[in-house]
């Protein structure tokens, strides 16, 4: 499937970003090294660390430097994850390092991890955070922190991309059929309410594709980081189907609308705040726009909660833990709206 190289690399960057802020650069890091590097014995190091802390299913740890030293406690107690960027940047790493040194231990990882990838996808075309599922929020499709889009932008790498020779012609189209099907399992995500097409849940059921919640301060609601993602990789597709092309304009429209207005994030000196500050919103008319991270499905009002899982409607209403570490706005969808989305609907004009 081809794609617009314009919106994709955008989209890349973003994920390589935040992929190698979770994991103190990792294994993203090295990505752009040249094939002699991989052959020297820091190269070679660095690889067998990261080959030790594949776990038996396939997949990798999250929030740990996989590159930093080698595992040395018991395989049962690695578990893998496609969380916070785990699992797709050691396999990119992989498949340049057999590319640069045909390491039968890279080749024979790499088909090991991928195909952990293309068995956890669910029938329903989308993924859960971590393989095998478990019974609690993990097992939904998600969305949350760009998980499953990490693991859709992998598959297409894998299956139209070159350095991939590490893989063979039966993976390469069954990568291709898995994209696919995570396409069809992100149109049939999109939220309408009121018969209307909005965005999307940071989590969906794995059967019904319904909005459904994360942890406990996560609600059950439309996200206005997550969307911003979902709809970069469907502006990627160079021939949009009807359906994609329904999909941008109402989440483009939706965007727009939340967008929160005459507002800043700020943090306030405060001595009796416990490490001596807090964060607040405050009023400023040339403030640029933000979203909220969570938007009450049919009011559009942001949300807030803390661990207790009760809904509030302002920052200021939840309590300083909570306030205080997580990111509840940000600017997600400015460049998409103001740049990457005008150029998208020009591209399509005949």
């Amino acid at each position: 499937m081809k794609f617009h190289r314009c919106v994709l690399t955008a989209l890349v960057t973003v994920l390589l970003t935040t992929s190698a802020a979770h994991a103190a650069g990792g294994p993203a890091r090295y990505l752009k090294q040249p094939d002699e590097w991989f052959r020297t014995d820091a190269g070679r190091q660095i690889t067998a660390n990261l080959l030790s802390h594949q776990a038996p299913e396939g997949g990798w740890p999250k929030n740990l430097d996989t590159t930093a030293e080698p595992y040395r406690g018991a395989a049962k107690d690695l578990h893998g994850t496609f969380d916070n960027g785990a699992t797709t940047d050691e396999l990119r790493y992989l498949a340049h390092a057999f590319r640069a040194t045909a390491d039968p231990r890279c080749r024979d990882a790499f088909i090991r991890g991928l195909d952990h990838v293309l068995l956890a996808q669910y029938p329903t075309g989308g993924w859960p955070q971590s393989y095998p599922p478990d019974r609690s929020y993990h097992r939904h499709i998600t969305f949350n922190d760009n998980a499953m889009l990490r693991l859709m932008e992998l598959l297409r790498e894998v299956a139209t991309q070159p350095g991939y020779e590490v893989t063979d012609a039966e993976h390469r189209t069954r990568a291709q059929a898995a994209f696919d099907r995570g396409l069809q399992c992100i149109l049939k995500c999109q939220v309408r309410v009121d018969g209307k097409l909005t965005a999307w849940c940071a989590q969906h059921d794995e059967l019904a594709y319904s909005p459904r919640p994360g942890r406990a301060f996560e609600l059950t609601s439309l996200s206005g980081s997550e969307s911003v993602g979902l709809v970069r990789l469907l502006m990627s597709l160079e021939r949009p189907t009807p359906e994609v092309v329904q999909a941008v304009e109402a989440a483009a429209a939706w965007l727009d609308a939340v967008k929160l207005k005459g507002l800043r994030v700020e943090e306030h000196p405060d001595p009796n705040a416990p490490k001596g500050k807090d964060r607040v919103v405050v009023e400023d008319p040339a403030a640029p726009p933000l979203w909220a991270r969570f938007y009450e499905i049919g009011t559009n009002r942001p949300l807030f909660s803390d661990r207790d899982s009760v809904k509030k409607y302002h920052l200021s209403e939840i309590g300083y833990e909570r306030r205080n570490g997580y990111a509840w706005y940000g600017a997600w969808a400015a460049g998409l709206l103001t740049k990457e989305y005008p150029e998208w609907k020009a591209r399509l004009r005949p």
